[in-house]
This record gives C-alpha cells, structure tokens and sequence, in this order.
C-alpha cells in the first residue's frame, strides 16, 4: 500500500546577492545554462506553505502580498502539479523586496518547488530541476537555483545545475546589511539586453582570482570592481556605496537591481555605521549568511504535513 501524501508542506529558500555574474547560456542541455559568477547566500528567502485540498479537478491559487508579480512561481507549481487533482494553494513569504538583486524569483521559484512536491509525488531533483528551467526562462535570474541549494559564500566554477555546474562553498563570517536606495530594475529586460551581457562577459578577467582563492577578501576585491564594470548602478547607489567604504564597510550592488550588500565592520566602527544608517532613513535590513541553503521545514502540528 503507498503511503499517504502530506496534504500541506513547507519549505524555505534562502535570497542571494550576487557579487559578480558571467552569463553562460549557449549549452544545449537548460540544465547546464546559467551563469559562472559567486555570491552569497542569505538568511533571509522566501517561505513557502502549499496546501492540497480534495477536488475532483486541478485548481492552483497564490497567496500573499506579491501575489500577482510571482509568475515564476506559478509557473513552478503548474508544471510540478501537472496531471493532479485537487485545490493547490500556495502561501509565499518575502523578508526582501522583490525586484532588487536578492534573488528573490529563485528563492521564490526553489520554495515553491520544494513544498509542492511532496504533495504530488515528486521527489527533490525534480522539483530543483523545475524550478532551475521557470527561473532561466522566465527571465528570473542566470543559475540563481543553483547558487542556493547550499550555503556561504559560492563560487559557480561552471554553469548549471549540479552536475552539469560545479560550485566551490566557502564559509562567510559577521554581519552584512542589504538595502535599497531606488525602484526595481526590470530584469528580463536587462537578461534580454545584448550590450548588456556582452559587458558582463567581458568582465570575465574580474572572476579569475575567485578562482585560485575563494575567500571573503578575494570576493569582495572582486564584487566592488564587478560593481563599477557592470555600469548598472544609479548614482544614489553610487553615493551610498562610497560613503560605506568610507565609513570601512566592504560593499556592492546587488545585481541586478537598485539594491546594496556591505559586510559591515566589527566592533566599534560597526555600531557607528549602523547609527549613520539609520539616521539616513535608509531601509536596511541585518543579517548574515546562511550555511545550509534550500530546505523543507516542518509543518505546523495539527497538519497532515511533511518535514
């Protein structure tokens, strides 16, 4: 006898700032298109609470603020569920705003695959591989599903999904701030721009020490000149970057977006950044970086759930 299904899941996906992004999208095989680059993967994502509810056909309905701007995801759940019966809902939870180079179209697209799943019978490389093919052509992003399967700081050696990709993983200690300082940048727009991605690839000598030492220092070095390189970044963007490094912080655009990451100094110089901060009204938001990347959580007791 097969065992019962959950009839309601839940999972989370970390966000993820992008230090520097060399696309690479000519493989014949999606699973090996993408994008070589490093980044790093936060602690705050997207969570996603999906529900099946008995019916005798396929419905699917997606809950919460962003609702109507989350077409990756749908797509996700639409291809996982397909040949399913029942009233699918899915609930997504942002800590960041949508639209700013937090990876949130693949944190979104991995959270959603990864709660969907068990409720229709697929196992997890599927449900990785879905969401890696909605985020690519739905204009989300270039390897973001992989960049958070795992944790720290990730070096993409080679595009694609795992095994086609092949990411190094390194560790990524203290605190980091992530902000905005402007209205989203359209990304499919930008992903579809051909001066664009022809000076993102030509950018390729930037990536080189990343690969000879993956270490904080070295990404940093490189994410802060990728910055200047990419000529994507507002001048309030430009402004504050500045006035960070000046005040000691280490810091970057978040691409592709208004966005900005700064790992923020220790001790006393870190408590007077975030007072200047503050007293700036920007919005900013704490965190640091997550070590254990895209991962089912448990369900609320009282629920025919799954870990």
């Amino acid at each position: 006898m097969a065992p019962q299904r959950p009839t309601q899941s839940r999972a989370f996906a970390p966000c993820h700032v992008t230090g520097i992004v060399l696309p690479e999208t000519s493989a014949r095989d999606p699973r090996a298109r993408g994008s070589r680059g490093a980044g790093l993967v936060l602690r705050l994502g997207v969570t996603a609470i999906a529900r099946l509810a008995p019916a005798s056909r396929f419905s699917l309905r997606l809950e919460g603020p962003f609702a109507s701007d989350l077409a990756i995801s749908r797509e996700v759940a639409r291809r996982l569920a397909y040949g399913s019966r029942g009233r699918l809902a899915i609930r997504l939870e942002h800590d960041l705003p949508i639209g700013q180079g937090f990876g949130t179209s693949a944190a979104g697209a991995l959270a959603t695959a990864l709660a969907v799943a068990p409720l229709v019978g697929r196992e997890r490389p599927q449900a990785v591989e879905v969401a890696h093919l909605a985020d690519l052509f739905g204009g989300g992003g270039l390897g973001g599903v992989a960049a958070i399967l795992g944790g720290g700081l990730e070096v993409r050696r080679r595009a694609g999904l795992p095994p086609f990709g092949e990411i190094v993983r390194r560790g990524h200690p203290g605190a980091l701030l992530v902000g905005t300082v402007g209205p989203p940048l359209p990304t499919p727009r930008l992903l579809a721009d051909p001066k664009l991605l022809g000076r993102l690839r030509g950018a390729s000598a930037l990536f080189e020490p990343l690969l000879h030492r993956a270490d904080p220092a070295t990404f940093w070095d490189v994410a802060e000149e990728f910055t200047s390189r990419a000529g994507l970044c507002p001048r309030p963007l430009g402004t504050l970057l500045r006035s960070l490094r000046r005040r000691g912080a280490r810091a970057a655009q978040a691409m592709f977006g208004t966005g900005f990451f700064a790992r923020v100094p220790q001790g006393a110089p870190g408590r007077e950044l975030a007072l200047w901060i503050a007293g700036r009204g920007l919005h900013a938001a704490r965190t640091s970086v997550d070590s254990r990347g895209a991962r089912g959580l448990p369900s609320p007791r009282g629920h025919n759930g799954t870990a």
